[in-house]
């Protein structure tokens, strides 16, 4: 008896057996979710299960980021005045603590509904086998052990305090005298308000975009595992990706995140306009790489079915070709061929609509992409990431110049 108990345990380890008893793994499926992170979210009241409050996290958040900042800045005299860059004339600050950093919140919601309807899917398509949902099952709850880990989230709260801030102090911040700090040859003199900047402020944000960097490559790995499962596709889905393009959703689940990166280049162009004298055209090819790049990591991951759906394209195109095949020559017989022993009338038959049908599904199958999702919303998503840049034109062209030009277009 025990021997078959410690069998019967390791076939669930692996993945090979399923527990029809236990709730399935796939209805708590999620990347914001878990973590030491949500924990305190829970324990301090900023969150109700699974991801309510999220204003009181904005306000609280942002607050903590910002405010103490203002008030140090206003104790010494650096809020308006005083320093080459006064603190409430700091473009960048307003980009990172009231717009980005809400927006990484934004995305834990976004995130969370979107991608764990996604899973259940699979099953639900029939994509995944019953046969194969064991080793499914146990691929979620493997992501979801790593989601869950606290040594991950340490290495990242580490990492924000140490590596990234010899990064910022040596490549990011102003070498000018600003509200947070003063340059004296080589060296930075933090202000009060630095300190915090540094130590408070930039950790928080740091940490949190590392969190959804992890969060991300989570996704990654768990795409990269199914697609190395069984997967059965309809071959002939209208949606020209084999019942795939469910996943093309996940392009937008991330958008916040995205948008997010673009709001820090657009603080960090804004400022450098504004205190020294860069023009925008100078950060042109910044803008482009950065939207490119930013596209290409919600893209990337969805590739990971190219292989699966080049090989359903071309199941499609022998199967479907040879039904059309025996249809056409069936068709040729009876309406052209043997016209005089046909019985009834080519007005009002339904094979010429069968005909016309099957040309419609035909093109169905010519048209399949060989990725989950269209050039439309690679286009939907390439305009959000570049909004946030957009209000850096007014820099150098004026507004008078903008409707001017806008009118002229429109009449």
């Amino acid at each position: 008896m025990s021997n078959a108990w410690r069998k019967l345990e390791s076939e669930k380890s692996t993945g090979m057996v399923a527990s029809r008893d236990a709730p399935s793994a796939l209805e708590d499926f999620s990347l914001a979710l878990g973590g030491p992170l949500y924990q305190l979210y829970l324990r301090t009241r900023l969150a109700r299960p699974p991801l309510e409050l999220l204003r009181r996290r904005v306000i609280a958040l942002s607050m903590i980021c910002w405010l103490p900042l203002l008030v140090l800045s206003l104790a010494e005299g650096h809020a308006v005045s005083g320093v080459h860059v006064p603190f409430l004339l700091d473009i960048e600050t307003y980009a990172r603590f009231l717009v980005a950093l809400p927006l990484l919140l934004v995305a834990e919601v976004v995130v969370h509904r979107r991608i764990s309807v996604l899973i259940p899917q699979f099953r639900k398509r029939d994509i995944i086998s019953e046969a194969d949902w064991g080793r499914f099952e146990a691929i979620v709850a493997s992501t979801m052990r790593l989601r869950n880990s606290m040594i991950v989230e340490v290495i990242l709260l580490v990492l924000s305090v140490t590596v990234s801030n010899w990064v910022w102090r040596e490549y990011l911040a102003l070498k000018a005298p600003t509200w947070y700090a003063s340059p004296a040859g080589k060296e930075m003199h933090l202000t009060a308000a630095g300190f915090w900047y540094v130590g408070v402020s930039l950790t928080i944000l740091r940490f949190m975009l590392y969190r959804w960097y992890f969060r991300i490559l989570l996704w990654y790995q768990f795409l990269w595992r199914v697609r190395g499962l069984p997967l059965h596709l309809n071959l002939f889905h209208p949606d020209r990706s084999a019942g795939l393009e469910f996943l093309s959703v996940s392009l937008f689940a991330f958008a916040p995140v995205l948008v997010a990166h673009t709001v820090f280049l657009a603080g960090f162009i804004g400022g450098r306009i504004v205190y020294d004298n860069a023009r925008l055209s100078t950060f042109k090819m910044d803008a482009v790489g950065t939207v490119v790049l930013l596209m290409l990591v919600v893209i990337v991951p969805l590739c990971f079915f190219v292989c699966h759906l080049t090989q359903a394209r071309r199941k499609a195109a022998q199967e479907y070709g040879l039904l059309a095949s025996i249809y056409v020559d069936d068709f040729r017989s009876k309406w052209i061929k043997d016209t005089s022993e046909r019985d009834e009338t080519l007005l009002g038959t339904p094979d010429i609509q069968s005909l016309a049908d099957l040309s419609n599904a035909f093109n169905v199958i010519n048209e399949m992409r060989l990725l989950p999702f269209g050039k439309r919303a690679l286009l939907e998503l390439a305009l959000l990431l570049l909004a946030p840049l957009l209000p850096l034109t007014l820099a150098e062209v004026p507004i008078e110049q903008i409707i001017e030009r806008i009118l002229k277009i429109a009449l």
